[in-house]
């Protein structure tokens, strides 16, 4: 068995990270409760960490709720311009999605749908329908109910933005296994209908597509079909990042710094998508 993360990196190599610093807008979410699944680690922490610097009202939805505590810990400062409301829920339970509308207070202004997992990296001839099944109800039944619960408000106040989390796997055939890769280009295919449909009402929906991210997310692969096959386009995947510059990407698509940007799944993946 090989240990991949979420991106099909083997677990064990230490490429080097690109230097970068973060640098929080202050304010920018002053006033505005913003949803943020899979808060609890990864990409989704640290999108909630940054939201909730930038004055937001973040209401963090996780399974874990212990890495939800430790969130609230981290962010615990009276002082801050932001807040946390953890909400331990599972994204692909109806009573749970609206578990965490009560704890927005019926008013969400963004959601950033980051919640996901990731396939066994099986080939289609060798994918079980348990793995079809898994990957398809957290990666797109998960994402479509949440985009379903927040926007009857959205339209009712004619504004709001939403951000899903795409993959390069969304934007080619080569980065996942079969499961993953169909449940991305479904992402993708929700947040262009919900663009159209719902943009010339206030509602913006867009996705970002990440490349090779420093997470948590671990994968046991007993699959050698698919592995082998896709380990022949690993040549060209760029160095790993951490999840707060998937975070800067995100960040800047719920903001209103981006108001004319609509329909777009944009690639945050070091240019993974040029090769």
């Amino acid at each position: 068995m090989t240990g991949l993360d979420e991106q099909g990196t083997p677990r064990g190599e230490s490429p080097a990270v690109p230097a970068w610093d973060e640098k929080p807008v202050p304010q920018r979410f002053t006033g505005q409760t913003v949803v943020v699944t899979g808060a609890g680690s990864g990409i989704g922490r640290a999108t909630a960490s940054r939201v909730a610097r930038e004055g937001g009202h973040v209401v963090a939805v996780d399974l874990s709720t212990q890495r939800l505590d430790e969130l609230v810990a981290d962010l615990a400062d009276p002082t801050g311009p932001g807040r946390v409301t953890p909400v331990g829920a599972d994204i692909t339970d109806d009573g749970s999605v609206a578990q965490v509308l009560a704890a927005a207070g019926d008013r969400v202004d963004a959601l950033a749908n980051i919640a996901g997992i990731m396939d066994d990296m099986s080939a289609l001839h060798d994918m079980s329908d348990a793995v079809w099944r898994r990957v398809f109800a957290v990666n797109v039944d998960g994402t479509m109910k949440l985009m379903r619960a927040v926007l009857p408000g959205m339209l009712e106040r004619g504004r709001g933005s939403i951000v899903n989390t795409a993959s390069e796997a969304a934007l080619r055939g080569s980065a996942a296994g079969a499961a993953y890769t169909a449940s991305k280009h479904a992402v993708a295919g929700l947040t262009k209908s919900g663009a159209f449909m719902y943009g010339p009402s206030g509602v913006r929906v867009n996705a970002v597509a990440p490349g090779p991210t420093i997470t948590n997310i671990e994968v046991e692969v007993t699959s050698r079909f698919g592995p082998a096959r896709l380990g022949s386009a690993r040549g060209i995947l760029p160095t790993p990042v951490t999840a707060s510059a998937l975070a800067a990407s995100i960040t800047w698509l719920l903001s209103d710094d981006a108001v004319n940007v609509n329909g777009v799944v944009l690639a945050s993946d070091g240019g993974w998508s040029a090769a």
